[in-house]
């Protein structure tokens, strides 16, 4: 029941290419933004479709595939678990992120698909 507590799973496309780091340990870090999208009609029958942007994080081989297979637009269908954090920007200000700390993941189309 643990494997629950914290697991998201989405379909997605991807918003742009991953971006790859590698640090000086070797190890590498991709971050990449995924679109999900939901269709709906509201109280006037009217269709209402929304856009929801997510901060994906993959590391080493599964960023260095992910990158080498997708392009902007690639759909997938990933798994993973939701992380937060915060840092200080360039100005001083405290920010916060939500990520998803990827898993797993499906390659559903063709490169840039």
């Amino acid at each position: 029941m643990n494997a629950l507590r914290n697991r998201v799973q989405l379909i997605g496309n991807l918003g742009d290419k991953i971006e790859i780091k590698t640090f000086d340990s070797g190890k590498k870090v991709g971050r990449v933004s995924l679109a999900t999208h939901e269709a709906y009609k509201n109280k006037n029958g009217e269709k209402v479709e929304e856009t929801t942007w997510h901060n994906l994080v993959l590391w080493n081989k599964d960023a260095e595939i992910l990158e080498k297979y997708t392009d902007k637009g690639s759909e997938i269908a990933i798994e993973g678990k939701l992380t937060n954090r915060d840092y200080t920007d360039k100005d001083g200000v405290k920010r916060y992120i939500s990520e998803v700390v990827v898993s797993n993941f499906l390659l559903l189309g063709k490169k840039g698909d």
